[in-house]
């Protein structure tokens, strides 16, 4: 059981710090084409502040992971809400796309150390049980993108697109000052030594029976970028719905992605992450094949919306399990061992704007392919896990 049962309180500041991430990708994107005509570029290049977000938190993770186990998880948030306020203020100001860019990937890089921190409070408060906190964290962060496009679309209707990065500097303020007052810092386990830089990259990627969840947790967040950057298009521009129900689908997908993260905090404990992320596993493969035949038959949309709804949750499954797996096999390289998570999971979902754009034929089918290609890829990770576990035991027994 885990050292302590943590408060409501603490689990819903953790899961506000890791909401800072949701909220600057999703607020800003029903604002997107009047910044375009204000900033006087294209719609592709305010587009491309998103894959350059995704690209610099990657960066900040790989940079911040290994000094959150060397400085503290505490000092690290309070330093990365604090560069993630004053860089909100900043964009509310610029008047070029070049700044924007600019100030958007500092965004990025304050965000990251800020969020990189929370794995490890999480492993350190519930152990071996450290997939339901993470799905108790992840649900309750979940609020941020269901309410993120209303929330955008409300401040623009108010005042202008500006206002929303005050109002993400407004947000940051808030959990900067109850983080500071409450966030427990955690120490290295066992009194040990605070590990060098790069040591803990060493000691993970040397440790080959985390690569398959690793491998998991990269390929889950590949489908789901797939499916969040073509979702847009997908429900607007080829089903035809308005921005209103837009943001109903929106939000009935990201109930489906808690309703998970609830099921998972239910079950986790007496099942374990590994029987729980073969369930999502099942489900995703079923959904996935489901949701390309339907779009390659030409179905209409509510066969569309039916079937995205349970494969957004197994996804949700497969990952937050797969980084619990992960974690815990890392208990004085935590910071380090999220780094390389976050890193693979923003970089595959930074690749999945240009591999839709290529694959593009003005319908639904090739996001629904590569969302299949990434659970088909979740599969086969799952199978060479079994076979280096089963290497394993069959040397043992030797």
């Amino acid at each position: 059981m885990p050292r302590f049962e943590p408060s409501i309180w603490l689990l819903m500041l953790l899961a506000a710090v890791v909401a800072t991430t949701p909220l600057a990708i999703d607020m800003y994107l029903p604002a997107m084409p009047m910044m375009a005509t204000e900033l006087g570029t294209s719609i592709g290049l305010v587009q491309q502040s998103l894959s350059i977000f995704l690209a610099a938190y990657g960066i900040g993770m790989l940079l911040f992971g290994p000094l959150a186990d060397m400085l503290g998880r505490r000092p690290l948030a309070v330093f990365g809400l604090s560069g993630f306020i004053l860089a909100s203020v900043a964009l509310s100001q610029v008047d070029s796309i070049e700044w924007f860019l600019a100030w958007r990937a500092l965004q990025a890089l304050a965000g990251a150390a800020a969020s990189v921190v929370v794995p490890g409070i999480i492993r350190h408060l519930y152990q071996q049980h450290t997939a339901k906190g993470m799905s108790y964290v992840s649900m309750i962060m979940m609020l941020a993108p269901l309410v993120a496009p209303a929330l955008g679309s409300g401040v623009i209707w108010l005042a202008n697109w500006q206002a929303i990065f005050l109002f993400l500097a407004m947000y940051g303020l808030v959990v900067v000052f109850f983080s500071w007052r409450y966030l427990p810092e955690i120490k290295s386990d066992n009194g040990q030594r605070r590990p060098a830089f790069f040591s803990g990259y060493l000691k993970v990627f040397r440790q080959k029976s985390a690569w398959p969840d690793i491998a998991s947790s990269m390929f889950a967040s590949f489908a789901f970028f797939c499916f969040l950057t073509a979702v847009s298009f997908v429900y607007i521009g080829y089903f035809g719905v308005t921005e209103q129900m837009f943001a109903l689908l929106f939000g009935f997908n990201v109930l489906a992605l808690m309703s998970a993260n609830l099921l998972n905090s239910r079950l986790v404990v007496r099942f374990g992450p590994q029987r729980m992320l073969r369930f999502g596993l099942m489900v995703a493969l079923v959904c996935a094949g489901l949701l390309c035949g339907f779009n390659y038959a030409g179905l209409g949309l509510w066969y569309t919306v039916f079937t995205i709804a349970p494969l957004m949750a197994s996804l949700g499954l497969m990952a937050t399990n797969a980084d619990a797996m992960i974690i815990m096999q890392f208990p004085d390289n935590s910071g380090t061992a999220t780094a390389v998570i976050g890193t693979l999971r923003f970089g595959s979902g930074a690749i999945a704007g240009p591999l839709l754009a290529w694959f593009y034929t003005g319908d639904a089918l090739p996001f629904s392919l590569l969302m299949l290609a990434g659970v088909l890829a979740i599969g086969a990770s799952q199978l060479w896990r079994q076979f280096l576990y089963s290497g394993s035991a069959t040397a043992a027994a030797d």
